[in-house]
């Protein structure tokens, strides 16, 4: 569940102002629970009127990573339809306490073709229904959707559907509306940011030996976006969390570059 918290954070994080021409945007992040440092995230995105690309990073450190040691890459390239997200691949690879990870997803027509998955799902989790999988797309686009559509009207309603391979999960937004952020040791942003609510809930895909009402229950969070590039469109600079097994989390960002190498293709291997 820490991994899967920490993955969803990470595709909260930003979104680079539309230009004419493609624009790239890196940012680097740490997170905190109970006080302590546990993980550290670090994104790209590259995106124009027409396509996206973005990749997330995120490696668990300090006390967290000592007795969760992991770090995951996803990877995504997609279009643009108004102001709808639509993925053409997603790839995300990862290694959690010595095991390797990997999902590799295709969309044909806006529908998810599974290409590679590593372990299969039948270890772990129940099936999703097809039916279900429908007209569902990445964790990673559905967030470049919900931050594109705050950068674009001020405001950030949205609800989506996210498959990647294991879980049907059901993500919710909307407007709280402009808070000011005090200046902190952890941050390298303060001033006035746009608050954002959002929760989450797991629809399908549930552990095989897992709690299904726990895992079931909705989970609530907060993200601040504000510009911290001159010209630029808003980026989540800060997203406070609950967790099942660590209480409430907290991101903050602690710097942006300008650039990004972002690169979704080929074959993996598990």
């Amino acid at each position: 569940m820490l991994r899967y918290c920490l993955a969803l954070i990470g595709c909260l994080l930003p979104c680079a102002a539309d230009a004419e021409a493609p624009t790239s945007l890196s940012a680097h992040y740490a997170t905190y629970a109970a006080g302590l440092h546990v993980a550290d995230i670090e994104t790209a995105v590259s995106t124009s009127p027409r396509t996206y690309q973005m990749s997330v990073t995120f490696r668990t450190t300090g006390l967290a990573g000592f007795f969760y040691s992991g770090s995951q890459t996803g990877m995504v390239r997609g279009s643009w339809q108004g102001t709808n997200a639509v993925p053409a691949q997603y790839v995300g690879e990862g290694n959690w306490r010595g095991a390797k990870r990997l999902a590799d997803i295709e969309y044909d027509h806006g529908q998810p073709k599974v290409r590679q998955l590593f372990p299969p799902n039948e270890t772990e989790r129940e099936p999703v229904p097809e039916n279900l999988r429908a007209n569902t797309i990445d964790m990673m686009s559905a967030m470049m959707q919900l931050v594109h559509a705050a950068g674009t009207t001020g405001r950030c309603e949205g609800f989506v559907r996210t498959y990647e391979g294991r879980r049907l999960v059901e993500i919710e937004a909307h407007t709280v509306g402009p808070e000011i952020l005090p200046p902190s040791g952890r941050s390298s942003f303060a001033g006035r940011a746009l608050r954002c609510d959002f929760s989450t809930r797991l629809l399908a895909g549930f552990s095989l030996d897992g709690d299904r009402a726990r895992e079931g229950r909705p989970m609530h969070g907060s993200a601040w976006l504000a510009p911290v590039v001159a010209g630029g469109a808003p980026m989540v600079v800060r997203v406070s969390f609950d967790t099942r097994w660590v209480g409430d989390a907290i991101t903050e960002l602690t710097g942006v570059d300008a650039g990004a190498d972002i690169t979704v293709a080929g074959d993996h291997q598990p």
